[in-house]
């Protein structure tokens, strides 16, 4: 992912402005005053997204428009797509340090952006087996009304008992332009089917990942209530991935063919971020020792 002129600004002002709109308010005698400066923010967003789907268009382009032969190209970046099996993950299952795992995981609960949220959004005025699948897919993540069960509070209670601390002062900026994309995608129906590729693609790659890191805190001694999160969504998501890419993808692209594209663009971006994010956690946490660290995994 392409770094632009006042990247790591621009994502933090992103970062504020999509907790500002996405928290529950009230009326208030401002309330023109609010409009006139969202609407400079989405004015902002809508560059900051435009040139992220710019940089992956042509690869977007190639995918193919028949729903069968687009699942199977969306199911190949499990594999070949920008980001996946990078070393990081195994070192933090093999070798990172307790004070290197918190680290990581403080980046990624600040730049968690809300499974959630973000499938509810998306889930407007789609079709019918679409709409359903996404609702299925909400529901799990709701802990289907069990609130121990819910998702969300299972990552917050990992930070709470590790005793993380997250801002989005000290979360870098790649990490913040991840939640930027999946917010941005989300909350403006121009990008309905960029969402959908984009959370579909997270079920698919995701559950290799959080073995991984369930693996490390394991390693580390943390109790398996502690990190069921991650023992979770190692297993739970490849069901999601499966059903998202029979029940949403397949039928929307079978049903118009032109869509195949925009869910396309949706996949890499989320990708390309995630890459991104991987390589400055890197840097952060191996510094000029990578090569090093990653010739001693086994």
């Amino acid at each position: 992912m392409a770094r632009f002129p006042g990247e790591e600004q621009l994502q933090r002002s992103l970062a504020a402005f999509n907790e500002e709109r996405f928290t529950p308010g009230l009326p208030s005698a401002d309330w023109h005053r609010d409009v006139d400066r969202a609407a400079g923010w989405l004015h902002e967003e809508g560059e900051f997204l435009e040139a992220r789907r710019a940089a992956v268009a042509g690869r977007a382009a190639e995918a193919p428009r028949d729903a069968d032969g687009f699942v199977a190209w969306f199911e190949a970046l499990e594999q070949g797509g920008p980001g996946q099996d990078d070393p990081l993950f195994p070192w933090l299952a093999e070798r990172a340090t307790m004070a290197e795992m918190c680290w990581f995981l403080t980046q990624e609960v600040a730049g968690e952006a809300g499974f959630e949220d973000l499938s509810a959004l998306t889930q407007v005025k789609l079709p019918t087996r679409p709409k359903l699948e996404i609702a299925r897919n909400y529901w799990d993540e709701m802990g289907r009304g069990n609130p121990k069960g819910m998702h969300g509070p299972l990552l917050e209670t990992l930070a709470r008992r590790l005793g993380l601390e997250p801002r989005v002062e000290t979360t870098v900026w790649e990490s913040l332009a991840l939640a930027n994309v999946m917010a941005g995608l989300a909350a403006n129906r121009r990008y309905a089917y960029q969402s959908v590729g984009a959370l579909g693609v997270i079920e698919q790659t995701a559950p290799g990942r959080a073995a991984l890191v369930a693996a490390g805190l394991k390693r580390l001694g943390v109790p398996t209530g502690d990190r069921h999160y991650f023992d979770l969504h190692a297993v739970l998501d490849v069901k999601h991935s499966a059903a998202w890419n029979a029940e949403a993808i397949h039928p929307l692209v079978a049903a118009d063919p032109s869509l195949a594209p925009a869910i396309a663009e949706g996949a890499l971006m989320r990708l390309e971020c995630g890459a991104a994010c991987f390589a400055r956690y890197r840097r952060e946490l191996w510094g000029g020792a990578g090569e090093t660290h990653r010739s001693g995994l086994t």
